[in-house]
């Protein structure tokens, strides 16, 4: 049964052997906005309403806003408490890491013409981390179906292995484990023709499997912009963002015999993945704030790509065990490489986004001082099937017709989306409350899932937020919590024939941020 993915074969082709897929797509562009814990604890929802460092990465048209200079500092911490539910049974585990938030300064430049209607210009930089990747994934089920280790003879078979011995070094990062630890063996008929290859795992009765998943990393984004102010009626902007990126991935696949037979041939083995993502990108947001009437604010904000150029480092070791057979034996990549691990350098696109917000502020607008609170409201279209991957090497045509085929792939299976955010705040003179929410919608279409009709999910992150604010004598102070609800399905493995199935992520992360702020 041959779906819509990319087939494993062609997976781990020779020059692109432990490649991309999909979800590294979703990974990288189903983000949700981070910023100071002001602009968080109202949802993110900052496009039309400026005045805030986040505004960088956000509408930068939000900078023409100040009128005076400001030094920002934003600490954090996030906690994560992470449950899968695979093949009936659920497992649960958690990491929690140091955060940070936009880290800058912002200076308020007053037009010095007299009479312009030019009122001022704000200058901008600052450094965020813009997405957070630390997580635990703990999954584990019983199995009667498939096993992990098929994958590595869909490798066999794509690659058309017709010689065992080759088939030993040819599959690096796979099938060649197997073979060398006699978790796959060669099949020969009577006259000692090689008729096909076969896993030792004991899938007809039944394979205890368990994955572990440790990841951790993010995105840190640089930003310059500059806001202008018209007349004090219309607001316009531009930053541009240097994006610095790492993704760490320690995957550990483990299956069990789950009768306890110690006379089949088969204990257990253990498939160690490792893969690490470095990369730089670049991406430029424009943004307007037109203010019809004094107390209404609107917003519009372009977000273009971010283009990557990433490089991962990846290596894999197996352990396995056929108890009488051949024992307990262990080989790594590595060990078929000379020492040395596998690199791959290519290209990355984001989608672009699209945004307009609303804000309308309570109290004589005029005097900041005098201000009671505002509400405030965003809503964001991004296209997922427009994430894009290339090769850097134009001219290795079979690298070229691999990311032909993966972009298509992307195109099938995913879906645009409309993310929403909304936002408040009381002010109480020195003192102010504020609540937020936001709902980011499913990356996904229903081809994703197009393996099993039950492995279909809507996937969605939901933020709820709150936070406190104390403003006094040109020193601010503002905390804020962030509770976040993250529904997501992956594949612990896929096969190209036979039936496998999605885990399904049920996540919350809780993010506690500070940013403390001077006023000059």
């Amino acid at each position: 049964m041959r779906k819509a993915f990319i087939t494993t074969g062609l997976i781990f082709s020779v020059s692109i052997l432990f490649a991309q897929e999909p979800l590294d797509a979703v990974r990288y562009s189903w983000l949700t906005p981070q910023g100071t814990a002001r602009a968080q604890s109202i949802g993110g929802a900052v496009n039309a309403l400026g005045g805030d460092i986040t505004a960088l990465y956000s509408n930068p048209a939000g900078i023409g806003l100040y009128k005076t200079s400001e030094l920002v500092l934003t600490p954090g911490f996030t906690f994560s408490n992470d449950k899968a539910s695979y093949r009936g049974a659920d497992a649960t585990d958690s990491k929690s890491s140091f955060n940070y938030g936009p880290i800058g300064v912002v200076w308020g430049i007053p037009s010095y013409k007299a009479g312009s209607k030019w009122k001022n210009m704000s200058i901008g930089l600052a450094i965020s981390k813009t997405a957070n990747f630390n997580s635990n994934t703990y999954v584990s089920g019983e199995n009667n179906q498939s096993s992990y280790s098929e994958k590595y003879l869909d490798q066999l078979i794509s690659g058309n292995a017709t010689n065992p011995d080759d088939a030993a070094l040819d599959y690096p990062y796979g099938a060649s484990l197997g073979l060398n630890t006699y978790l796959l063996d060669p099949i020969f008929d009577s006259d000692d023709n090689l008729t096909g290859y076969a896993s030792n795992a004991s899938v007809a009765t039944g394979l205890k499997q368990q994955q572990i998943i440790n990841a951790k990393g993010g995105i840190s984004e640089f930003s310059i912009g500059v806001g202008g102010n018209y007349n004090d009626v219309f607001y316009i902007g531009g930053s541009i963002n240097i994006n610095t990126l790492k993704y760490i991935r320690n995957s550990s696949f483990r299956e069990t015999d789950a009768t306890g037979d110690t006379n089949n041939d088969f204990n257990y083995f253990v498939a160690d993945d490792y893969l690490r993502t470095d990369g730089t990108g670049a991406s430029i947001n424009i943004g307007i704030i037109f203010k019809p009437v004094e107390a209404l604010r609107v917003g519009l904000n372009f977000h273009s790509p971010s283009w990557y150029s990433f490089k991962d480092t990846y290596y894999s070791s197996l352990t396995t065990d056929t108890e009488g057979y051949a024992g307990e034996l262990s080989q790594s990549s590595l060990d078929l490489n000379d020492g040395y691990a596998g690199e791959y350098t290519y290209r990355y696109k984001t989608p672009v986004r699209l945004g307009a917000g609303l804000a309308y502020i309570f109290g004589n607008q005029a005097d900041v001082s005098s201000q009671k609170g505002f509400i405030t409201a965003d809503v964001e279209y991004i296209s997922y099937k427009n994430n894009a991957f290339n090769t850097q090497d134009n001219t290795n045509q079979a690298d070229k017709d691999y990311f032909t085929d993966l972009n298509n792939t992307i195109d099938d299976v995913f879906k645009s989306a409309v993310n929403f955010r909304l936002g408040g705040e009381l002010k109480f003179e020195t003192v102010m409350v504020r609540a937020g929410f936001g709902y980011y919608g499913n990356p996904y279409s229903n081809n994703y899932f197009g393996n099993e009709p039950g492995d279909i999910t809507n996937a969605s992150r939901m933020n709820i937020s709150g936070g406190l604010g104390w403003r006094n004598k040109g020193m601010f102070v503002d905390l804020a919590y962030i509770h976040q609800i993250i529904k997501d399905a992956y594949y612990p493995y896929r096969l190209d024939e036979n039936v496998f199935n999605a885990a399904k992520l049920s996540n919350t992360v809780g993010n506690i941020l500070l940013t403390v702020g001077f006023k000059f």
